[in-house]
């Protein structure tokens, strides 16, 4: 049994979110604010009486908000918690609600899902906000902004539950969505985000063990600012970040080791072959370039139709025997695009505009 189908596009009127952090706090306050039920529950009281003050329904026990049978029950604890709420949880699910959560990795959240016997309902996402900050007292309903959700699938996702959390993202929150699978997920966070906090550390580390620390932090501007930005992040959240995307952060930290050593005896060689290879070391992220480029320059972004096709699926991963691509083919291919969705037409027509796409 699950979410009934309807000729409708579901929606996500009841959403109930574990853990008032300053990623579920900001979301519930967000949801609040623009017209949703929100029921919340968080592991310590504190936030209460501000979240009460903000419209949000908050209960003492994380049972209570399966019982309270949303619409959509998202998951916004630190990883390491979650197979504890799970376990919680379980018991209580209405086949009705939609699981869903925030974590920054996406396989290791689905594995935990499926040890408690609720990845039926399960659609991972993880929006792409936040800051270095942390705790409802933190939370700001505009840290969603313009924000772009990851929505992720494997070969068991439901297409009617995935449209439940594309509503509560595009129409509740008022966000742009990507859909992928887990793997490409944890592969493109470790790439964009946990890889990047190690850099960063490891920079604010070099100076933390310079002679002349103090001296090189009197001549820091810009440069070193936006380097380090995220090395002010909690360490503690950093570190379990990192590790639980490991295997994915350490391919990316071997690779741009290899890549730094290189260019490290280029600029020892010195000869006029290494100083051409040098040059061409800069110039490789020339796509990257001219998309910031017109990122800056408030270039308008294309506008397009996405066909999806999702009730015509036989609801397996990959190609249908016949060769026909199935919903989570088209929607892969379109997040490979650069194109983000910002809306549905109905159940199986999207709009998405074309925000990333890096051209060689």
């Amino acid at each position: 049994m699950g979410v009934n189908m309807t000729p409708e596009r579901p929606e996500a009127q009841v959403i109930a979110i574990a853990g008032l952090g300053l990623i579920g706090g900001s979301l519930a306050r967000r949801l609040t604010e623009r017209g949703r039920r929100v029921i919340a529950w968080n592991h310590r009281p504190a936030p209460y009486d501000r979240a009460r003050a903000a419209g949000i329904e908050c209960v003492d026990d994380v049972a209570e908000l399966a019982r309270a049978v949303p619409d959509v029950l998202v998951l916004c604890t630190p990883l390491k918690a979650m197979p504890d709420v799970l376990r919680q949880l379980a018991p209580v699910m209405d086949p009705h609600t939609v699981l869903a959560d925030v974590g920054s990795v996406k396989g290791q959240v689905r594995d935990e899902v499926k040890a408690v016997g609720l990845d039926d309902c399960y659609v991972g996402a993880h929006p792409m906000a936040g800051n270095e900050f942390s705790g409802y007292a933190a939370s700001d309903p505009s840290l969603y902004d313009d924000a772009l959700w990851a929505v992720t699938f494997d070969e068991r996702t439901s297409y009617e539950r995935l449209l439940v959390v594309v509503d509560m993202i595009c129409e509740g929150v008022g966000d742009r969505i990507i859909v992928i699978d887990d793997d490409t997920h944890d592969r493109a966070a470790a790439m964009i985000s946990h890889m990047p906090h190690v850099v960063s550390t490891a920079l604010a580390n070099e100076l933390t063990e310079m002679p002349e620390r103090n001296i090189a932090q009197a001549l820091a501007a810009g440069c070193w600012r936006d380097m380090t930005r995220v090395a002010l992040t909690d360490p503690d959240r950093t570190r379990a970040m990192v590790e639980e995307d490991a295997a994915n952060v350490a391919r990316l930290l071997h690779h741009m080791g290899e890549r730094l050593e290189s260019m490290a005896a280029l600029l020892e060689s010195g000869d006029d072959t290494a100083l051409a290879q040098v040059r061409e070391f800069f110039a490789v992220a020339h796509p990257y370039r001219e998309y910031k480029a017109r990122e800056r320059a408030g270039v308008e972004h294309e506008s397009v139709t996405v066909r999806i096709d999702g009730d015509d699926e036989n609801g397996t991963a990959g190609a249908t025997e016949s060769g026909r691509s199935t919903w989570r083919d088209r929607l892969l291919a379109s997040a490979r695009r650069g194109e983000h969705i910002t809306h549905m037409t109905d159940r199986n027509t999207a709009i998405a505009e074309i925000r990333t796409a890096l051209v060689s």
